[in-house]
């Protein structure tokens, strides 16, 4: 019986990282734009843009090779609404890192603005110059990225805490991945866990046996990880 793999794809963890970077450099070079009219700003401008570019072309490979490669199943044991609220809010982000770009193509468009990727690449306009419509586009641009940031507050701190709280492997399914073993992949972290310490430390003292009975029926220890006995692991 075939399972579905632990982690995600390595082409898509390398996507993902590249698409993280450039979208948080995308956004606080965005706040730098509008905080600046120096000299910095046709620099920051400069190099927006074409960060913005980079990202759309990223996530329009990233969704066909998703849909090919899939991903790792929701550990078992997270509530029904987690599990619904965690997929809108990639649904989300997924149509924030469409949007972001398209938005801001169509406002520079409507503006008169050439879109320079660098000087010989000028991207052509997909929208009349009008300025009217430039104005609004403007503003939703704003807003998206306000939202955009917000999820991505959310995104951060949902992977803290499948890393750090539940340490449930969804985290590692997007960094360094499961090792391959042929078993299923251990929620807790590589090496002797501090529960096996506990254990051999009551094994030593001669009060192991009291303790192996009672963490087979109850689960406990640092990461949720359960101390077992001599026995059980032969």
């Amino acid at each position: 019986m075939s399972h579905r793999s632990p982690d995600f794809h390595p082409a898509l963890r390398l996507i993902h990282w590249l698409m993280a970077a450039a979208v948080l450099a995308m956004l606080f070079i965005g706040i730098g734009m509008v905080s600046t009219t120096g000299p910095a700003y046709v620099t920051l401008v400069a190099v927006h843009r074409p960060l913005g570019i980079a990202v759309l072309v990223l996530v329009l490979i990233r969704l066909p090779l998703r849909l090919v490669t899939g991903a790792p199943d929701s550990p078992a044991d997270l509530p029904a609404l987690q599990k619904r609220v965690a997929w809108g809010s990639h649904m989300l982000l997924y149509l924030a890192m469409i949007a972001m770009p398209l938005i801001g193509w169509a406002m520079l468009s409507a503006g008169g603005t050439p879109v320079l990727l660098t000087q010989s690449i000028i991207l052509p306009a997909i929208l009349p110059h009008d300025l009217s419509l430039y104005a609004v586009l403007r503003q939703a641009h704003t807003l998206v990225a306000l939202l955009f940031f917000a999820l991505i507050l959310g995104h951060l701190a949902a992977a803290l805490m499948h890393g750090l709280v539940r340490c449930d492997g969804v985290l590692r399914s997007m960094t360094t991945g499961h090792r391959s073993s042929g078993l299923p992949p251990s929620p807790c972290a590589s090496g002797p866990t501090v529960d096996a310490e506990i254990g051999n430390a009551a094994r030593a003292s001669g009060v192991g046996t009291e303790m192996e009975r009672h963490a087979a029926n109850v689960p406990g220890g640092v990461n949720g990880c359960v101390v077992q006995s001599e026995a059980g692991r032969q």
